[in-house]
């Protein structure tokens, strides 16, 4: 095909926009305002979860939020504060909160995280791309019985609507399943095929493939605006100058509606702010990926180190290290580990996850403005999402048929509800 695209944003969507679009034939450049990388794409806990399909927007949410907001409990945080955007979005959050509406961004959530998987393998085999992949499941761990045979509804959901396979293990059988979870636990529930990747190694295999196809990659550069002829985006304009292009690629997760602002388009994405902290290896080290989930803290066993992350912030655009949320993260880690990382902390880290009120990316044309596309909103799925997202981002810039159905993805379908 041919042109030129220039991508804003080189996280884990947009290195993917970027291979993809070299692979249809376009001259690539990707600009980051950090580092390649750099942001939520460094320190989540590398889940591939086809099993994730469920939305956060189901009914009785806002009850379970509220009820773990007020018991202190690690899963989320709303920072006191008057910020008519959040309202605005808690508020479509919660008309979401309705079956048929939870079930339209299931199946969207299903088709994205089937094709990335299936991309993903392509991409091992095809480009040699090493993300560490580790194929040992998810377990999901609860302390509690009657929380853990309250899951089977879902389990069973799941495996009826998606065909996702899963497997019960009592609290009896859990230690032998896996020894480095404290006896005495409810029971837990194990996701065979999800898997696990290391972040950085993903971006980097993908910034490498998309070089080998001709894209370049530009860190500290910041995008102030666009430039424009009518209707259409010829370019951007950025703190080294401006740049003409065919196409633009808005890949700057949650702070993507800054960007769109620009074009006149109000985007209800929120910062969801997450946390993990990263240690060494220890010899009680997890086998398996786990979720604790009375208090939705993950924990990944890399081949190099041990991360425990998640917990839900909405604090806005804030960049400081919440260290009671950090020291949460530890405490579940005590609470369910015979070992829970006692070694000197490697890291500590906060990103920003792109939250839609409906859990679902936000994959498409801007209305109104031509040129441009936006990819952006993948919540707690994006390194899960990132493959199909970016295919369908070059599919949309080269003009052929979409390999998914692009509607449940449409950044206009706010204005409906």
């Amino acid at each position: 095909m041919g042109g030129t695209a220039v991508v804003i944003g080189g996280g884990l969507i947009g290195c993917s926009s970027a291979f993809a679009l070299t692979g249809r034939g376009l001259k690539v450049q990707v600009l980051d305002a950090g580092t390649i990388g750099g942001g939520c794409s460094h320190g989540n806990c590398g889940y591939l979860c086809p099993s994730h399909v469920m939305p956060l927007a189901v009914p009785g949410a806002v009850g379970q939020a509220l009820r773990a907001m007020a018991t202190g409990s690690p899963a989320i945080r709303i920072a006191p504060r008057f910020d008519r955007s959040l309202w605005n979005w808690l508020w479509q959050f919660w008309r979401r909160c309705r079956p048929e509406l939870a079930a339209v961004s299931a199946r969207g959530r299903h088709a994205l995280l089937q094709s990335s998987r299936s991309i993903y393998e392509r991409w091992f085999r095809e480009e040699g791309i090493d993300g560490e992949l580790d194929e040992t499941g998810l377990l999901l761990v609860f302390k509690g019985e009657r929380e853990f045979a309250a899951h089977r509804h879902l389990a069973l959901r799941l495996q009826s609507e998606f065909g996702i396979v899963t497997r019960e293990i009592a609290g009896d059988d859990l230690t032998t399943f896996e020894p480095a979870l404290v006896p005495g636990l409810g029971g837990g529930w194990w996701y065979r095929d999800d898997a696990v990747l290391h972040p950085d190694r993903v971006v980097a295999g993908l910034r490498q493939a998309a070089e080998k196809g001709g894209a370049s990659f530009f860190e500290h550069v910041r995008v102030a605006g666009f430039l424009r002829e009518g209707s259409r985006v010829i370019g951007v304009s950025t703190d080294r100058g401006d740049l003409l292009t065919d196409q633009v690629v808005i890949a700057t997760g949650a702070e993507a509606p800054l960007l769109c602002a620009e074009l006149g388009v109000r985007l209800p994405i929120q910062p969801g702010k997450g946390y993990s902290v990263t240690l060494p290896i220890s010899k009680r080290m997890p086998k398996v990926p786990m979720v604790f989930e009375e208090h939705h803290v993950a924990v990944t066993p890399f081949r190099d180190a041990l991360r425990i992350g998640s917990t839900m912030e909405f604090a806005g655009y804030d960049r400081s290290l919440n260290r009671e949320r950090l020291a949460l993260l530890h405490r579940s880690a005590a609470e369910h580990l015979i070992d829970p990382g006692t070694g000197p902390v490697l890291e500590e880290w906060f990103g920003w996850r792109p939250m839609t009120p409906d859990d679902l990316p936000v994959i498409g044309p801007v209305p109104h403005v031509e040129g441009v596309v936006l990819a952006s909103g993948s919540g707690m799925i994006g390194l899960s999402t990132a493959p199909a997202t970016g295919e369908l981002v070059a599919e949309i810039c080269s003009g052929v048929e979409p390999h998914l159905d692009r509607a449940p993805y449409a950044v206009d379908r706010f204005s409906s509800i």
